[in-house]
């Protein structure tokens, strides 16, 4: 009798192709934690509006960060899972999943139904309802219809793990900060709205300071992450930013935008710039096309001149070593 590890990633299409694009967008944000409206104008949106008007130009995306093995999300995910089996030993079974698409979590859980306990491991490091929320959701409805339920945790966020900050500042000692005349560090965005909706306080974006007080909320975790991996390699607090990503329609995101920041920095004469991407723990289309291509191209058209992004801690010896201290294997 195994112990299960399942880690869980967004998902990616199966191709780089519109048809598949278009699947896969259809499910990732017709999810109602996702784009929290009523289902009927969720799905207006969604598939009258949204898709229509996205998938063939997110599939022209998809395809230029495509790779030999498929996409990097999918990549990653299987030697991630592949070298954590080997560091555990047998008496444990790793499975990747995708909240979206496949491999699906049902099928993965499947193949764990008969393990002894579940762990059950979003490879999301600041918990959001529409990311770690999603996953979990999913594996209990899941795992309720079941006849025999094992005994099962769910990991729900890591942002501040020794560990895990550890893995970010090995990636971020390979660059000489001293180079660089800032240091970005660009989380992907949440709706306002989700980030109220998950305050049990009363005070996100509410009062001042307001992360201090719910130390549950995503843009609380992102703002202790940075504080820590700043820390952990000496950059001062005048030398680095917070900002996010990736914000989709016209209802107000969590600022300041990432894009909106590296224009104010050129416009400041910062001519080198290093970024970090600490709520994406392998590279993918926010990191490689949004960040890489686009970011760099807007930062040099503003008048700067080197935009370098950390690569993300993708199958990195010490991302492995911290999949496992904080499982807390026994």
């Amino acid at each position: 009798m195994k112990t299960g590890i399942l880690l869980v990633n967004l998902g990616t299409p199966e191709t780089f192709h519109p048809k598949d694009v278009k699947r896969y967008l259809t499910e990732f944000l017709t999810d109602r934690r996702v784009i929290d409206l009523p289902p009927v104008r969720r799905n207006l949106l969604v598939r009258g509006v949204i898709i229509p008007k996205r998938y063939k130009e997110s599939a022209k995306l998809y395809a230029s960060i495509w790779g030999e093995t498929g996409s990097p999300l999918l990549h990653y995910g299987k030697k991630v899972a592949t070298q954590l089996q080997e560091k555990l030993g047998e008496s444990y079974q790793v499975e990747l999943a995708m909240r979206y698409q496949n491999p699906s979590i049902e099928k993965r859980l499947n193949q764990l139904k008969y393990c002894r306990r579940l762990v059950i491991f979003p490879l999301f490091p600041q918990y959001a309802s529409a990311t770690t929320g999603s996953v979990h959701e999913k594996v209990l409805k899941i795992i309720s219809k079941w006849e025999v339920i094992p005994e099962i945790r769910l990991i729900s966020s890591y942002w501040d793990h020794p560990a895990f900050i550890q893995a970010h500042l090995e990636k971020g000692k390979k660059y000489d900060l001293s180079k660089y005349d800032h240091i970005l560090f660009s989380y992907h965005s949440l709706p306002e709205r989700q980030i109220k909706k998950a305050d049990p306080t009363g005070t996100c974006l509410v009062k001042k300071d307001c992360c201090k007080n719910n130390p549950h909320c995503y843009a609380a975790q992102c703002y202790g992450t940075t504080i820590k991996i700043a820390e952990g390699l000496g950059i001062s607090k005048e030398n680095w930013t917070l900002s996010y990503q990736s914000r989709l329609g016209k209802s107000p995101w969590m600022s300041p935008y990432s894009d909106h920041v590296l224009e104010r920095l050129a416009s400041e004469g910062k001519k080198r710039i290093l970024v970090f991407s600490p709520s994406f723990v392998c590279d993918c289309l926010e990191t490689l096309e949004e960040v890489q291509h686009q970011y760099q191209s807007l930062f040099k058209a503003k008048g700067g001149e080197v935009l370098d992004l950390v690569q993300g801690l993708n199958d990195h010896p010490q991302w492995i070593e911290a999949i496992k201290k904080i499982i807390f294997v026994d």
